[in-house]
């Protein structure tokens, strides 16, 4: 079994390894789904045959023993050289192979199903949901509220309450599965959304919007016009950089594409059933749905609600819904 334990643990170690070092596109879910099922066989193992085994093995040495003892008593020894609670201590002990395996698994498996069902992790990696999300943002993702899904296979298995225009959502990017998008929800199911000369409309009505104080980006060190918007309930801010043209360059070919009308003043979409627009609350510097199209209900990963943590700026940390 050390032989054999090595090796699983060597091929986790080298996925976890070429992953890092970009050899493929890993799959954590994946990988965690798998760490959870081996350890969990290894915590089986060792809970109804292998320490049973040692326990059998530390009974019948503790019998030779008090046999020994017993013989001796009957010649007249009664001192006894030998320590045998540390000889029974010994053969208790899990080895290592157990340690790394059956001993990590309630670890695994608590952050298994809390990942998979209930809150997620992510990090802000871009600028793209600047004001409401800086990078480096460490924010926590609702996985429950759109539905329970089976990990891995992202199968719904509950229904829970549909995206809402203005939720930040976490999705796997369609292009590119693999990979985890955050954008705002803007367009539901049906609605014709239009971004024509860097004004939103939602089927026919335009989304308010205040003019605010200029925004400073630290990390351009520039200033942009900040607006505050109204989408459904929710009131946030966005940003329009003055010096990118209102069109919609390099545009993808993606599916439903037929449903959306590109001009020189922006673009008009018509959301087909089952899918979801979505748009960076830094308007002019986020790759969305005006790009790479429309996010499928399948996709959906869960509603992000709170910064837990931010190292380069502790005020952060807070809701932003």
């Amino acid at each position: 079994m050390q032989i054999l334990t090595s090796l699983i643990l060597a091929a986790f170690a080298a996925y976890a390894g070429a992953w890092y070092f970009g050899a493929f596109e890993g799959n954590f879910a994946l990988l965690l789904f798998m760490a959870t099922v081996v350890t969990g066989l290894y915590w089986l193992a060792e809970r109804f045959y292998f320490l049973p085994q040692r326990k059998k093995a530390a009974a019948a040495l503790e019998l030779q023993a008090t046999q020994r003892r017993s013989e001796l008593a009957k010649m007249g020894i009664d001192k006894v050289d030998g320590d045998i609670a540390q000889a029974r201590s010994r053969i208790i002990m899990q080895p290592w192979w157990l340690d790394w395996t059956a001993g990590l698994f309630p670890v695994i498996a608590a952050v298994f199903l809390l990942r998979s069902f209930l809150f997620e992790p992510f990090k802000i990696p871009s600028g793209s949901m600047i004001p409401t999300l800086r990078v480096g943002d460490l924010i926590l993702v609702n996985k429950f509220i759109y539905g329970i899904r089976l990990p891995v296979l992202n199968t719904k298995i509950t229904e829970g309450s549909p995206p809402q225009r203005g939720d930040v959502m976490v999705f796997r990017y369609p292009p590119q599965p693999s990979l985890d998008y955050i954008k705002r929800v803007v367009g539901l199911p049906g609605d014709e959304v239009a971004y024509l000369n860097k004004r939103l409309t939602i089927n026919g009505k335009p989304v308010v919007t205040t003019p605010l104080p200029e925004f400073f980006d630290d990390d351009t060190m520039r200033y942009y016009k900040q607006y505050q918007e109204v989408l459904g309930t929710h009131t946030h801010r966005l940003l329009n950089d003055d010096d990118r043209p209102a069109f919609v360059p390099g545009v993808e070919d993606f599916p439903n594409r037929q449903n959306c009308r590109y001009s020189i003043e922006g673009v008009v979409c018509k959301v087909p059933p089952g899918q979801y627009f979505m748009m960076g609350d830094n308007r002019d510097n986020s790759l969305d749905s005006r790009y790479w199209g429309f996010v499928p209900d399948n996709n959906i990963v869960g509603k992000a609600f709170f910064v837990w943590m931010n190292f380069s700026d502790l005020k952060r940390i807070g809701s932003f819904n």
